[in-house]
This record gives structure tokens, C-alpha cells and sequence, in this order.
């Protein structure tokens, strides 16, 4: 597919654990030509963790995309009139923000961009990475899969054994997803071992 003149908004939520697998997906748009529109919850611009210090990640997406990160409501709210983005992908798509798209809850920057994507009918991209997917999350994970123009970057469990319950996305296939979502299709197969044992 050709991403020149495409513009992809792409959003993170809390799953600071996969941050390393994701940032190259972005690198991947950039590199095909695509304008990239950062933006983050605001967990990721508050919270330093384990896995990387907020202020890291923050300039690490700024020097990829050469694009401001959208970081509030208000500056996520335009997303919608404007009709800017052509796909939106939540990259990682927590639990918590998971249940709240599902429950038509908006707030943070990213649930807005979310609302603003729906709102024009746009595909909405998610790469899911919860502790509860099999869990309580379930159900809303099943509300959003048939919810029409929202797509799900294939995921499976990523430790069976020791979090039956934990879905996770194969970030490495997140292009993928948004270019047959583009076309209105689902990148099949959708649930996909994530791991080899």
C-alpha cells in the first residue's frame, strides 16, 4: 500500500511493557511515507516505570514522527472536525481504556481521538495488551469487536501458564491490520497463538 499523503494517528495507553515492541511500528509508518500524529494518555506522560522514564518515551516519539504529541482533551477534541486522520491506532490499547471505548467513556486524549475517529467513520485500529482479556475485560473486548469501523491487530495469550487471562497484540503486524482496515476488512486470522511452546 502506498502511505504517502496518508496521515496515521497513532496512540499510546499504559502497557509500558511493550513500548519496545511498538515504537518501531511508528518508524514503520514514518518510513513509508505516512504523516504520524502521536498521542498518549496520560499515564505516559506521568509515569516513569521499569520499562523507561516518561520524558524518554515522549522524545522518542516527538524525533520519529517530527510531530508535537497531542496530550490533552481539548487538543485531541479537532481531531474530529478536521477529519485529519485517515486510521487511528491505539498501540498498546489497555485494559482500561479498552473498557472505557466499550463504555463510551472519554477521558483522556486518546479515548477523544477515538470518539473524534468514530465520529467520521474512520478506522479505529486496536493492538490490545491486558492483564484481563480473558477476564472481566472480555466482554468488552466483545463489544468492540462488533462495533463497526473498529479492527483488531491479531493477538492471542502471551503467557497461558502464568496469566491465563492476558491477551497481547502482535505489534509487528499492526501495518498490516491498518492497511486492510483502510479497506474495511479484518486482517485475519484476528486470534492467533501470540507465542510458540
Amino acid at each position: 500500500m502506498n502511505w504517502q499523503g496518508k496521515t496515521v494517528g497513532f496512540a499510546l495507553t499504559g502497557s509500558h511493557c511493550t513500548f519496545e515492541e511498538v515504537m518501531p511500528q511508528i518508524r514503520r509508518f514514518v518510513d513509508a511515507g505516512a504523516r504520524v500524529i502521536p498521542i498518549v494518555s496520560y499515564t505516559i506522560l506521568t509515569t516513569d516505570t521499569r520499562f523507561g522514564k516518561s520524558e524518554d518515551w515522549q522524545k522518542q516519539l516527538k524525533e520519529i514522527t517530527g510531530n508535537d504529541i497531542i496530550t490533552s482533551i481539548v487538543d485531541a477534541e479537532p481531531l474530529g472536525p478536521s477529519k485529519l486522520l485517515d486510521v487511528l491506532v491505539i498501540a498498546p490499547c489497555t485494559g482500561n481504556t479498552t473498557s472505557k471505548l466499550a463504555n463510551a467513556m472519554t477521558e483522556s486524549p486518546v479515548l477523544m481521538a477515538a470518539k473524534a475517529q468514530m465520529r467520521n467513520l474512520r478506522p479505529l485500529v486496536l493492538a490490545i495488551s491486558t492483564n484481563d482479556g480473558l477476564g472481566l475485560n472480555a466482554m468488552n473486548i466483545s463489544k468492540l469487536l462488533i462495533t463497526k469501523n473498529i479492527y483488531f491487530v491479531p493477538f492471542g495469550q502471551d503467557a497461558p501458564a502464568l496469566k491465563p487471562n492476558s491477551l497481547v497484540a502482535r505489534m509487528d503486524l499492526i501495518m498490516e491490520t491498518c492497511e486492510d482496515a483502510l479497506q474495511g476488512k479484518q486482517l485475519q486470522p484476528m486470534v492467533i497463538e501470540r507465542f510458540n511452546y
